[in-house]
């Protein structure tokens, strides 16, 4: 931590909770009971939540922290505000009203329009902050959000994602108590605005809805003249970066004075400019920052009259990096850090969190993700349909991380063959004025190197307009036009997403190509589960599987960036996320599900301890193979090693009906059931741990020497490995062995096709 933010944290000041018994309340407050709770969670309490200065990027040190206890009330519409009037509840500020450290843990009704909900609190106004304006911070309110203060009614914010800030001076009384009262209303998914994940009713990929303040509330004392805003644009080309620094209440004399800071050591001071100009601060030795080397500079900025008497000054920082999408040496287009071909391997992040869901327990929560996912060998995150607080793209621009960006998503989804959807003009507004806000907030951080604008189609409208304005707003950047599904052949990256995969689109003339996701290898780890029953996009049964399974996929993305030259792949996911069990951790943090050293190796390109996959009978994916069949029951021990099959019918492997997903079908197949037999020879030096190669929609059952191996409910989209039972392993023998599978059928695409396999490590 830097020495300002030090200084930022010390001046934090707890502030008394007036018009009640602060102390009363919290000695009551506790967190709900919620299905699952991190370690962090025994660090929160009334009196320490969130204390950290909320805002790195730009620094004062005089501030108040408004977290806490506030009064609480379920609303309904267009029910009158509860200005002077104690609410019967409490709530804990910053979590959001569905999380449990909230205390509150409410959610929508399912049939509703979201959620309505009232805060209340008092503070009062320090004596030294008098002949001071009073800023009334918020991180980000989820999602129409109205304040008074003092009765003085502010307009509406509608957002869920960014902060805004609204100047209470002229509400204030002139002493004693000052009270705050908040409306909230989050439309969760009966609105049409960008929400990411959220829905009334969680099931699958989609989450708890987030709805209120979920980010920290304070108060800032500023002069009369005062910095608001900074703009910095690194130009690594010309060693230089550009400041632009946005003020109010300036006079026409007013000027910027910017000084870059290498630790205590200033390297480059630039002073008499006016407000609003670019400033390009230029100096020589300069330190590039990468994941293996974030180098941070730090910056003062001064706003003074003329040249003598401050009137403000804030604190920042900087990193020299540059990002693009260009030819190799091999005129290959491939995506570039710092003038060099940078391969990006990182999971796909949503940023819940079981205990409070957009909200993390404590900073050192929010630091140990970004920790963790250095620890496992990636460079890149991609941050998933939601916007975090500053504070998180702090730490990845501290620790070195690269980030892509994605816009959270809103309105409705459209099929891959579809164009793009036509929005109500209110809707497009607001995702438009969202996407500008997220960008606003957020371009500072070196740390991210892409935003994504749309993800898998998800409410997907007007797609190069929004790309084409994206780039052009801030060139520093690439952009991602869609991650996966619909590609609209714009922006700076072809995305796609395959699971398990992995997968590449061809690298283009000026597009790079990118895996957006990949993987969803589940695992669920008792006692660290939000529910019993979990889900995985493919299965695995222990660390050491699901650490192998993970290892060949990697092997796999590393065989895909030789050729056809992919230049980034995102593994679905770092952490499990409520049913979801796809993570590298559990949805606690509290358990790492593969071995970090292997995985941290082949994350980094070190892939000498992967195990390869060997056929030992191929599938109808590898080769043609010649079954027996039926689509009539056959007559008892169908599936025994001596059942004579020469009156049932010859076809060849996969059997099923064309467009079923991951099918390779030779032999139509599109009757209820069918029955299948066939013969194969298993050498002297077949390797022992065998396991099934299996396709199937839907049930299926597998024989192996008339002893049953394996019985699968369901149907899945491609291969996938299925353990063979110990009784069946036991029945196999050197030379001649019989394979017998029956598959049921019930609607939708079918297909039936098993393969034998092991594992051997690579020479």
């Amino acid at each position: 931590m830097m020495d300002w933010q030090r200084q930022g944290v010390r001046t934090f000041c707890a502030v008394a909770l007036l018009g009640w018994s602060a102390a009363a309340m919290a000695a009551d407050w506790k967190p709900a009971k919620g299905p699952l709770m991190t370690r962090w969670a025994k660090d929160v309490s009334p009196d320490k939540v969130h204390p950290e200065y909320p805002r790195p990027q730009m620094v004062r040190k005089d501030w108040q922290n408004l977290n806490g206890l506030w009064e609480f009330a379920v609303a309904k519409k267009e029910e009158e505000a509860p200005v002077g009037k104690k609410l019967d509840g409490q709530i804990l500020v910053p979590f959001p009203v569905e999380s449990a450290l909230s205390g509150v843990m409410k959610t929508a009704e399912p049939n509703s329009d979201g959620l309505r909900v009232w805060y209340r609190r008092t503070f009062e106004v320090k004596k030294e902050w008098a002949g001071k304006r009073l800023l009334l911070h918020f991180g980000a309110v989820n999602w129409e959000s109205t304040v008074w203060v003092n009765g003085k009614k502010f307009d509406p914010h509608r957002g869920g994602y960014d902060g805004f800030t609204l100047d209470i001076t002229g509400a204030l009384k002139k002493d004693g108590p000052q009270e705050i009262v908040v409306g909230v209303w989050n439309p969760i998914d009966s609105g049409t605005q960008p929400r990411g994940k959220q829905v009334r009713k969680p099931g699958g990929i989609f989450y708890l809805a987030s709805t209120g303040i979920w980010q920290t509330v304070w108060l800032e004392p500023v002069p009369e003249a005062h910095i608001t805003g900074l703009k910095i644009v690194p130009d690594v080309d010309h060693n230089l970066v550009r400041v632009t620094v946005e003020a109010e209440g300036v006079a026409e004399k007013d000027l910027v004075n910017v000084v870059a800071m290498e630790g205590d050591k200033s390297v480059a001071v630039r002073g008499g400019h006016q407000v609003g100009r670019v400033i390009e601060v230029d100096f020589s030795d300069v330190k590039l920052w990468s994941p293996e080397s974030p180098f941070l500079y730090g910056l003062k900025v001064q706003l003074r009259h003329k040249k003598d008497t401050e009137f403000d000054n804030v604190q920042s920082y900087f990193a020299m990096r540059k990002a693009e999408v260009k030819k190799d040496e091999k005129d290959v287009t491939r995506m570039f850090l710092n003038d060099k071909p940078y391969f990006q391997v990182g999971p796909l992040d949503q940023g819940f969190w079981p205990d409070g869901l957009y909200t993390a327990p404590t900073d050192e929560a929010l630091k140990y993700d970004i920790e963790i996912t250095k620890k496992l060998g990636f460079n890149m995150t991609r941050k998933h349909v939601k916007v975090e607080p500053a504070r998180w793209y702090y730490w990845c621009d501290k620790l070195g991380l690269l980030v892509w960006q994605d816009m959270p998503s809103g309105d409705k989804s459209i099929r891959p063959q579809d164009a793009d959807i036509k929005r109500s003009p209110e809707s497009a507004k607001q995702y438009e004025a969202e996407l500008k806000r997220m960008i606003d907030g957020l371009r500072n951080h070196p740390s991210i190197v892409m935003w994504v604008v749309f993800n898998e189609g998800w409410g997907q409208f007007d797609t190069a307009r929004i790309t084409e304005w994206t780039k052009k707003y801030d060139p520093s950047r690439l952009v991602d036009c869609a991650s996966g599904w619909a590609d609209r052949k714009v922006g700076d990256v072809h995305d796609i997403h395959v699971y398990p995969g992995p997968g590449s689109p061809p690298p283009e003339e000026k597009r790079a190509a990118v895996l957006g996701e990949f993987g969803g290898l589940g695992l669920a780890v008792d006692g660290h589960t939000w529910e019993k029953k979990t889900w995985g996009y493919r299965g695995t049964k222990s660390k050491a599987d699901l650490t192998r399974k993970y290892e060949n996929l990697l092997d796999g993305v590393y065989r895909l960036r030789d050729k056809p030259a992919l230049s980034a792949a995102v593994y679905t996911q770092i952490t499990d996320v409520e049913t979801e069990a796809n993570g590298l951790l559990t949805y606690d943090r509290a358990v790492i599900k593969v071995d970090l050293d292997r995985v941290s190796a082949v994350n980094r390109g070190d892939l000498s301890g992967v195990q390869q996959q060997v056929i030992v009978m191929p599938t109808a994916k590898q080769n043609w193979q010649t079954w027996r069949y039926t689509l009539n029951e056959p007559a008892e021990g169908w599936f025994k090693a001596d059942f004579k099959d020469t009156d049932w019918k010859k076809g060849t492997g996969g059997f099923g009906t064309r467009g079923t997903p991951g099918a390779v079908v030779r032999t139509v197949w599109n009757t209820s059931d069918i029955w299948l037999r066939r013969t194969f020879d298993l050498p002297e030096n077949a390797p022992k741990e065998l396991h099934l190669l299996l396709h199937h929609d839907e049930d299926a059952e597998i024989y192996l020497n008339g002893v049953l191996a394996a019985k699968v409910k369901g149907y899945i989209t491609d291969y996938e490995e299925v353990d063979i039972s110990a009784e069946a392993l036991a029945a196999l023998k050197k030379g001649t062995n019989t394979l017998a599978v029956h598959c049921k059928q019930t609607g939708g695409g079918q297909y039936i096709d098993v393969g034998l396999a092991a594992y051997k490590k690579k020479n």
